[in-house]
């Protein structure tokens, strides 16, 4: 199976590129299989979304289609997503409106939330309120909120009883992740799906 790891934040040197990385990893290490598509929106920034794109605009479908071809070949994704002043950041919610293409139709995905403090829950709920109408990205019931960023996931081993905890808690998250995007398989498959119908929700 091969996934996505969207990193959310606009710098090119994030925390949230960090968790990112760590995640892809992890992903790795718990099936020998799985591969992966990461997208660093702070080194591969997206133009502001516009209408044109429908259109064919040159300037955003140059941007965007290599992206979202890549999207299309995975079979889920980890968003991960930083909290900057309670909120998502632009970046993200900017890649959610050009995600609306279907390339992550009907696709389970696993949020994650970064804090440099003890925040982080404010992007998990923003994201599950908003961004899956149009995508159709199925978020699962699990999700994973790093805090104090800084201080874990910082190289293969654990340094602190926090850092073992939320270890522990993305590799579990991953697993289900893995099993959501093997049953979710058979729902795209079904020919019950109807995109050209329905291709946004209400």
């Amino acid at each position: 199976m091969k996934f996505a790891v969207i990193s959310g934040s606009h710098r090119p040197d994030s925390q949230s590129g960090k968790v990112s990385r760590f995640s892809m990893a992890r992903l790795a290490a718990l099936d020998a299989e799985h591969e992966c598509y990461l997208l660093e929106l702070g080194k591969t920034p997206l133009p502001l979304w516009e209408e044109g794109i429908r259109s064919g605009d040159a300037r955003l479908t140059e941007a965007w289609n290599p992206v979202s071809a890549a999207l299309a070949e995975c079979d889920g994704a980890v968003i991960v997503a930083p909290e900057w002043g309670g909120m998502v950041p632009a970046a993200l919610k900017n890649f959610f409106l050009y995600a609306a293409d279907g390339c992550l139709y009907h696709k389970p995905g696993l949020l994650v939330g970064v804090s440099a403090s003890r925040g982080g829950a404010y992007p998990i709920a923003e994201l599950r309120m908003s961004s899956y109408k149009n995508t159709h990205l199925t978020y699962i019931p699990e999700h994973v909120i790093v805090r104090n960023v800084g201080e874990v996931l910082n190289g293969e081993t654990a340094h602190s009883e926090e850092d073992a905890a939320v270890r522990q808690r993305l590799d579990y998250g991953l697993m289900v992740l893995a099993e959501y995007s093997r049953a979710l398989r058979q729902v795209r498959d079904s020919g019950v799906l109807d995109r050209g119908r329905f291709p946004y929700g209400m």
